[in-house]
């Protein structure tokens, strides 16, 4: 009874998060931008890799404060979120339309993700976490900030994209009729598009409640089954919370901004790294006065299969001079499968 009470708190977290990156988040999110005149690579990089990644930072919060020493929850969703991002959601993308990209900001994202992945190495290996250790994590972030800042300056790029809007009202068919209630609720909780900024705030409210719900709903599923939580955060809330960067990347990518869904996905593994570990990491070892000690069961090797999709994907990239075309994508998302497989054998065995 108790587990199909939690499987089903996770699917309805998971679809209201989607609709609320879909329907709110996105649109308030792109006319933030385009208020500030932020380029597109920009206001991927920052803005939509930020705000979409809010799930994985408060279910690092909540897995931290949780009483019980939860820590490994956190730890492998950010984790299992990178992979999922870097393999699925570009990988979707590809799928959805091909891209030719800007070779700068692309150099510029896969640089310091390959920086934050070896410095998540390092911090990780010992499975202590300092508080030094955290605030190196933040201040490297701001280092990203101010390359994507001066990053055009320096190598002289336009980053302007050419793109067709796309209207997606799709009427809800199938068994997505169960969640018209849901639906009509969300429409009666958020203030209209005109209020956008306030949207924005709303967006990330509601995903921190649901991603408490998430955290709750897969420690009781963990235990009931006799998985390692972990494991569940690998392979379940990873996938669950990379749902806004999945729907923002496609439809950006819809549009013919290529640039922009990568730049999501990779700016937003960044954050998560960075930010999303960084930071709770920072403010627990100054409350407690003490160091965070984490169980890195699994997480080594998904450490090091993220920095060698990393390499992976840069050789492509430039074995195609820059582009992204459909065979790619399914490449990229069959290699998620086969990382799934992996973690399920490991459970198993």
């Amino acid at each position: 009874m108790w587990l199909l009470l939690y499987t089903l708190a996770l699917i309805t977290s998971f679809y209201l998060i989607a609709q609320i990156s879909d329907r709110y988040f996105v649109s308030s999110l792109d006319k933030i931008a385009h208020k500030f005149n932020m380029s597109h690579d920009m206001a991927g990089a920052t803005l939509m890799a930020i705000g979409s990644s809010a799930p994985e930072l408060f279910v690092a919060i909540i897995a931290l404060l949780r009483h019980g020493g939860h820590e490994e929850i956190g730890v492998g969703t950010i984790v299992g979120s990178a992979i999922f991002n870097l393999l699925v959601i570009i990988g979707a993308s590809v799928i959805v339309k091909d891209a030719k990209l800007q070779w700068q900001p692309i150099f510029r994202d896969l640089l310091f993700y390959s920086i934050a992945i070896l410095a998540l190495y390092v911090v990780f290996v010992d499975s202590i976490i300092t508080i030094y250790e955290s605030l190196t994590l933040i201040l490297l972030y701001g280092g990203y900030l101010l390359a994507v800042v001066y990053w055009r300056k320096i190598f002289k790029f336009d980053p302007g994209e050419d793109f067709e809007e796309e209207e997606d009202d799709e009427e809800k068919k199938g068994w997505r009729v169960i969640f018209i209630p849901l639906d009509f609720i969300l429409k009666k909780l958020f203030p209209p598009n005109k209020y956008y900024v306030t949207i924005f705030f709303f967006s990330i409210i509601f995903i921190a409640v649901l991603c408490w719900v998430l955290v709750e709903s897969a420690i009781g599923v963990s235990h009931i089954l006799g998985i390692p939580e972990v494991v569940i955060a690998l392979v379940v809330l990873a996938a669950g919370t990379s749902i806004p960067d999945m729907i923002s990347s496609i439809i950006v990518a819809k549009q013919g901004r290529g640039g922009m869904a990568m730049s999501n996905a990779i700016g937003s593994n960044i954050f998560d790294i960075f930010i999303g570990l960084g930071l709770p990491w920072f403010f627990i070892s100054y409350m407690r006065n003490t160091d965070i000690e984490v169980e890195n069961l699994g997480l080594n090797e998904s450490i090091g299969f993220l920095f060698g999709s990393v390499i992976l994907i840069f050789i492509i990239l430039i074995f195609n001079k820059w582009k992204m075309k459909r065979p790619m994508g399914y490449f990229l998302v069959g290699s998620y499968v086969v990382y799934i497989l992996y973690q399920i054998f490991l459970t198993m065995f």
